[in-house]
């Protein structure tokens, strides 16, 4: 699995991805590890399959005991059917997820690690010497949807909004805007399913101060491609199943 690290300051942003080796017709995801000094936040830690090779990554890092906190945006079982291993692995962590979702990801297995439950207007995760905003997302495109955004840093971790799905070798971020909108065009327009969530959501994150938009699949945005995103995202029109 292959490790990028996409900040470093007074701690680390981590990202895991481009797994070379997963199961063919499983979409290849990105996770993400915020590292501080002593303490771990594992972001969106990925499905079942991608356990081991992503625990051996993480431990590059940091030993078991500083995995402190896990974070899951929605309920998806790429973002979050591992859960049942690192409840295993860690009983002593904490998992940040939305309130509705509880009685759902149980289902993954969560017996020691403490579920924390994020309200409807999100929240924060603090690791100590850095604070975390956990940013509404709902209907982006799971009912309760949460991103989370590094101030400091100035992270946002975007979950599905900014995806695309593109082979496990391919960069980890967009060289070519233009030619990477083709690769996310359908995948909005599906898997999004309101326009009137979408225009909400840019709305808050247009306040905010961003160098790295982090998506869950795909790659990376930084720079002037965050602006462009935000552009060509309002202007889509999504949930064309209906």
């Amino acid at each position: 699995m292959r490790m990028t690290k996409i900040y470093e300051g007074a701690y680390q942003w981590i990202m895991f991805g481009r797994d070379v080796h997963k199961p063919e017709k499983i979409i290849d995801t990105n996770q993400y590890m915020v590292r501080t000094a002593n303490r771990c936040l594992l972001i969106d830690p990925g499905g079942i399959e991608l356990f081991a090779p992503m625990l051996a990554a993480v431990l590059h890092h940091a030993p078991v005991e500083e995995i402190t906190d896990l974070f899951a945006s929605h309920q998806d079982p790429d973002i979050i059917s591992s859960l049942g291993l690192w409840d295993q692995a860690l009983p002593n962590a904490k998992l940040h997820a939305a309130t509705l979702w509880e009685g759902f990801l149980r289902h993954f297995g969560c017996e020691t690690i403490e579920y924390v439950p994020i309200p409807d207007h999100g929240g924060v995760i603090n690791l100590g010497t850095t604070e975390l905003q956990i940013v509404p997302a709902h209907y982006l495109h799971a009912s309760a949807n949460f991103h989370i955004y590094d101030p400091h840093a100035k992270i946002l971790m975007s979950g599905d909004v900014g995806a695309a799905l593109e082979a496990p070798g391919t960069p980890v971020f967009v060289d070519n805007f233009d030619m990477h909108v083709e690769k996310m065009r359908f995948f909005h327009q599906r898997w999004m399913p309101s326009n009137q969530a979408k225009r909400a959501w840019i709305d808050r994150v247009r306040k905010l101060d961003i160098d790295i938009l982090a998506p869950q699949h795909g790659r990376m945005f930084k720079g002037d491609d965050v602006k462009r995103f935000l552009d060509w995202f309002e202007a889509l029109q999504v949930g064309i199943a209906v």
